[in-house]
């Protein structure tokens, strides 16, 4: 693996086995790479495979019914040791989860413990990860709420997740997965449940905090107004298969598969039904009513 790599997936198949014998291919030899310092946001509408992809890469999909089959993916580490992320024991990968990658997920509410305060759920990865005294991993804690501009930390410690506001909560949920510092950081669709408002705080805070710490993020999304914000790179799926990838400019500029295309002509513009008696089929309905099969990899 390169030097200033820090994840590359090669050929990733993950399947889901169900009853009678019917197995699912969620994901179908995806790859892609993510450089030091890098944002690659992975696209597609829901059911693409997004998720499953980002959750196979800390190994959480087996937790979840799912079964990587094949591929590769190779981890560069803070110590800039390369590990096997398929080939590691649960063990090992405990060791790797919050240290080396982190991962911020969709709902913050569903994600924190809600009988614990907020200081503890953030102190326990330091404590695991970092060989803390109890002390020392609230300390560390209340820095890093001071890190993601959570106004008053010093009471925020002791609170529960149900005495802060959503955006405030997802804040949180970035200093947890900010606090041990890590190579990489999923962002599993961090802004869907928020409003346009907080959405843009909580975007702006990410890039000035990758900016601070110099860490790489994957940025899973079906929104392709934050990609344009947020992303350098573009992974685009659909039906469980990277259909097209490159760079911002290149996918938003000269997008050449049908998909791509579709998808950015779905994004909402001002005006574009007016004078319009029936709201329009978006775009990517009307593809999958005309696309073969066999055309879905062109």
């Amino acid at each position: 693996m390169r030097e200033n790599r820090v994840i590359e997936v090669e050929e990733l198949k993950v399947c889901f086995r169900l009853d009678k014998g019917v197995v699912v291919d969620a994901v179908k030899g995806v790859s892609f790479h993510i450089d030091k310092g890098e944002t690659v946001a992975l696209v597609g509408e829901s059911g693409s495979g997004k998720s499953v992809t980002a959750m196979s890469l800390m190994r959480l999909i087996e937790n979840a019914g799912g079964e990587i089959v094949g591929g590769d993916i190779s981890l560069r580490g803070r110590s800039n040791n390369v590990v096997d992320i398929h080939s590691q024991t649960e063990s090992a990968m405990q060791d790797i989860r919050g240290a080396d990658v982190s991962m911020i997920f969709q709902e913050p509410m569903t994600s924190l413990n809600p009988v614990l305060p907020i200081g503890f759920q953030i102190s326990e990865a330091i404590m695991r990860h970092q060989n803390k005294s109890k002390k020392e991993a609230m300390k560390i804690s209340l820095e890093t709420l001071r890190l993601v501009r959570v106004p008053e930390p010093e009471s925020r410690l002791a609170q529960y997740p149900h005495n802060l506001s959503g955006g405030m909560r997802q804040r949180v949920m970035i200093a947890m997965a900010l606090c041990c510092r890590p190579s990489l950081m999923i962002a599993d669709e961090p802004t869907t449940a928020l409003d346009v408002t907080i959405q843009a705080q909580i975007l702006d805070l990410m890039k000035l905090l990758q900016e601070e710490i110099g860490m790489s993020v994957l940025f899973i999304t079906h929104d392709m107004a934050v990609v344009a914000e947020v992303a350098d790179r573009i992974c685009v799926m659909f039906q469980g298969e990277i259909v097209e990838q490159g760079s911002v400019y290149e996918i938003f500029e000269n997008p050449t598969h049908a998909y791509t295309r579709s998808l950015l002509a779905a994004v909402p513009r001002l005006g574009s039904m007016a004078e319009k008696e029936y709201p329009e089929k978006f775009p990517i309905d009307k593809m999958k009513d005309t696309f073969e099969p066999g055309e879905l990899r062109g």
